[in-house]
């Protein structure tokens, strides 16, 4: 094993920077070049078939057969131009990845001569089998059929193959046979449809000319890069994504001269060969810097279509690893991949756009215009206080465990942060008594809506240490892990902002039957919201411990394990609104539940059997192999009448000892606690056993392998180091 390290050094010494060729210096020029977009349907689509296909887009209707099978041949023939072989319905099976099933345009007719064919029938909808993704239940082994369909929303793209041909990709929504939905699209395409519903409902009070909100999204990827070598010679980091053994290095992050630092020629130029790809696919990758751990880095585009943004962020890492393939690199999603270091998360910006133009979210200097933003505003943090725990269900992960709350992330108690201007404005709002409206815009006047600064971007800080912070036009979920997709949170967040802006609208038409006129019935509401959802705010440190006291004073929960979190997901309440909604029924929501507790207990189970082996096959073997190398050093020192001299190498064999049995003893019951979980049948109960007596003995078992790390003889450590691993360049 040791031989294995060094030899891989020695790779990494020899490295050379792969070279990468852009396209052209304007992005504009091959933006896009890779998609089935709008534009290229019109090339060759009749403009009759176009606007059907808009319109389905648009208001999601269904598309009939004579369309789709236009659609299919236009798409075929675009696809095989640009050297496409065959095709694939891509979907997002409820696992950690994107799903595919690759179908040859070719095929043989009956006197044998070859043909391309793509009918509008295998656009629409596919059959591959379902038995074998989760499914919580709901699809026995032997009930193997499921169905994929086209969402004609997201648009088609080209997926290089190594070979030099292509693929073509069709986003679709994948469900049971039964009608269930499988996936993460399914439930947040309703749950678009539910905010989008909602929220025109609302604007109706300020804008008749409002007949469509569109949630946006910004997915912020961090990640890590390892060189390939360095990463096939760690076994944990393969099998279970993350460093389970490691001793911090002398340097880690504490100079604070990684994060915005010039970016390492190697990286950059991954960087760049990523992006070329990503923007030939239509993602709008933009932004590219150095993160706060060393071997961290970001990527971050530009809002789009909350749908399309979650499609696009899971077509971006997919990119992201083959592109590192090309580079000798590997890129590394997991949490908390370095223990010591920060770990990593995926920030959703999200916000709320009009078909007039209007970002709901964006205050503006005009009173009348900021009393809309100001509903919005307030019903989202209404929206995140009542259904705090549901959200909080939806970005837990054994992954995220590592790092929620570990002062590099945001704490496990959901809060949300608004910066002292607005949250001055609301407790100001939350002060003003009835209100009485004579004529014209008194009444904005007397709220001093007025006075929301023209350019609030500047008066909102960005605080790191909160979970859903509004950072000037949006609403930023910075506790989503980096491996996750973006889609459950979102999810969540649309229906229950959904849920939120329809109750206020019952609360203000109450008013207005009573004669109340509707802007004070709207304030009203308001500032019954602020006050029942002050708790949920907080504009400090939530690292602190002194927040951690603060919000168990105020009722706020701190759930920092996976298990006990998900009991959230399936609650009678929440069950209630996702079926209100229409995003998902009763047997869903159980179902997502149950297979998001057995990834939990698959993940800790796999980390579990990783830490046994690496203990108990290549840590052991090696101390011991260092010990009797000491142990001969002692009796040789004791021969030359150095007794004296051998102590000090005596106390050092003992410490190894000491370390081994624990290693030993400790692998040993967590090898008998996982066996023990096995046997329960109670899907909760055996993760919280994972969670708890399983996992209860890694760092133990960590931590005595760390300091073997220390004693060992540099030459003979089997394992990569962290100050080999994470300073690339």
């Amino acid at each position: 094993m040791a031989y294995l390290r060094f030899k891989a050094l020695e790779t990494v010494g020899n490295r050379e920077t792969v070279k990468v060729t852009v396209p052209s210096i304007k992005a504009s020029d091959y933006y896009g070049s890779n998609v089935y977009s709008t534009e290229a349907m019109r090339q060759t689509l009749s403009n009759a078939v176009l606007k059907k296909v808009i319109t389905a887009i648009e208001k999601g209707e269904k598309i009939d057969s004579s369309t789709a099978d236009a659609v299919a041949a236009s798409m075929k023939a675009w696809a095989i131009e640009k050297g496409a072989t065959h095709y694939t319905h891509w979907f997002q099976p409820l696992t950690d990845a994107t799903a595919e099933k690759h179908d040859a345009f070719f095929e043989a007719d009956e006197n044998g001569r070859a043909i391309e064919k793509f009918k509008g029938s295998a656009l629409v909808q596919q059959e591959p089998d379902a038995s074998s993704f989760p499914n919580g239940g709901i699809r026995n082994t032997f009930e193997a059929r499921g169905y994929t369909a086209w969402d004609p929303s997201s648009p088609a793209f080209l997926m290089p193959n190594s070979s030099g041909t292509n693929t073509l990709c069709i986003p679709t929504i994948f469900v049971s046979y039964t009608g269930e939905a499988l996936d993460y699209k399914t439930p947040l395409l309703k749950s678009l449809a539910a905010i989008d519903k909602a929220a025109v409902e609302v604007c109706d009070y300020f804008d008749k000319d409002i007949t469509k909100v569109t949630a946006t999204l910004g997915a912020e990827q961090e990640y890590f890069l390892i060189d390939k070598a360095l990463y096939m010679a760690r076994p944990d980091l393969i099998m279970a994504g993350r460093s389970v053994f490691g001793h911090s290095p002398a340097r880690g992050q504490q100079l604070e001269d990684h994060y915005f630092g010039s970016i390492p020629p190697r990286v950059n130029n991954f960087m760049v060969d990523f992006e070329i790809e990503a923007l030939k696919l239509g993602l709008p990758v933009r932004t590219r810097h150095n993160e706060v751990a060393p071997s961290q880095f970001e990527v971050a585009p530009t809002f789009e279509e909350c749908n399309l943004a979650c499609d696009h962020n899971q077509l971006l890492m997919d990119v992201m690893q083959k592109v590192a393939e090309r580079h000798n690199l590997k890129v590394l999603f997991h949490e908390k991949p370095f223990s010591g270091i920060n770990g990593s998360g995926k920030h959703n910006n999200w916000a709320l756009s009009t078909n007039t133009g209007k970002n709901l979210l964006g205050p503006t200097s005009k009173p009348k215009e900021n009393l809309i933003f100001l509903t919005f505003f307030v019903n989202v943090i209404k929206a995140v206080h009542d259904y705090a725990d549901l959200l909080r269900s939806s970005i837990a992960t054994a992954g995220n465990d590592h790092r929620l709350g570990a002062n590099e992330a945001p704490p496990a108690i959901m809060s949300v942060f608004v910066g002292q201007t607005l949250s001055e404005m609301l407790d100001e709002l939350e002060k003003n008594g009835n209100i009485k409206i004579d004529k014209g815009d008194n009444v904005y006047m007397k709220l001093g809506i007025n006075k929301i600064p023209e350019i609030l971007l500047d008066n909102t800080d960005r605080n790191r240490t909160s979970p859903f912070a509004f950072t000037g036009n949006k609403f930023e979920f910075r506790a989503v892990g980096s491996s996750q997709n973006s889609a459950l949170p979102m999810t969540v967040l649309n229906t229950i902002v959904a849920e939120t802006l329809t109750k206020f609208k019952e609360d203000v038409d109450k008013q207005i039957k009573k004669g109340t006129k509707k802007e004070v019935a709207i304030i009203n509401v308001l500032r019954d919201y602020i006050v029942a959802s002050k708790k949920i705010r907080f504009e400090a440190n939530g690292y602190s411990e002194e927040w951690v006291k603060e919000a168990e004073k105020r009722g706020l929960s701190n759930v920092k394990t996976t298990p006990e979190a998900l009991d959230f997901f399936s609650t009678e309440k929440a069950v209630k609104i996702f079926a209100k909604h229409d995003v998902m029924n009763e047997r869903e929501v159980h179902a997502r539940h149950e297979i998001m507790l057995e990834n939990y207990i698959k993940k800790i189970q796999i980390e579990g059997r990783v830490i046994g082996d690496l203990a108990l096959n290549h840590i052991i073997p090696t101390a011991i192999a260092y010990q009797n190398k000491l142990i001969t050093n002692v009796k040789g020192l004791k021969d030359l009448g150095l007794e004296k001299e051998s102590k000090p190498v005596i106390e050092i064999i003992k410490e190894i000892s000491k370390h081994i049995s624990t290693i030993q003893t400790e692998v040993e019951e967590m090898t008998e606690a996982r066996k023990k979980a096995n046997h329960t049948d109670e899907a909760r109960k055996r993760a919280i056993m994972y969670g708890s007596e399983v996992k209860g003995h890694f760092e133990t078992i960590r931590y005595a392998v760390d300091k073997l790390e220390l004693l060992v003889d540099d030459e003979d450590w089997p394992l990569v180091k962290y100050r080999e691993m994470l300073f690339l360049r």
